[in-house]
């Protein structure tokens, strides 16, 4: 099965210096980043390895993953400013 890798860096290549910039810079960009990183990691995990998972569960680590990638991008349009 062909599994595919959906970290930060494939997901948004045209925004690679502000990621770097914004996970140093801003503590709230950090901590969505490492979240989405650890996220990601375990749905990649599972997927590999074929954990037997529910697939409430794996269906939620998706949609969580999907959701912290919605407001990491909305960061990165905003240059790191929060949209209201």
């Amino acid at each position: 099965m062909q599994v595919d890798h959906h970290d930060l860096a494939h997901e948004f290549p045209e925004f690679k210096d502000e990621i770097y910039k914004l996970k140093i810079s801003s503590t709230h960009f950090a901590r969505l980043f490492d979240e989405y990183e650890r996220t990601e990691r375990e749905v990649h995990r599972i997927e590999v390895e074929d954990v037997p998972v529910s697939d409430i569960l794996i269906e939620d680590l998706k949609k969580k993953r999907l959701h912290l990638k919605d407001e990491i991008y909305a960061l990165l349009r905003n240059g790191g400013v929060p949209a209201h």
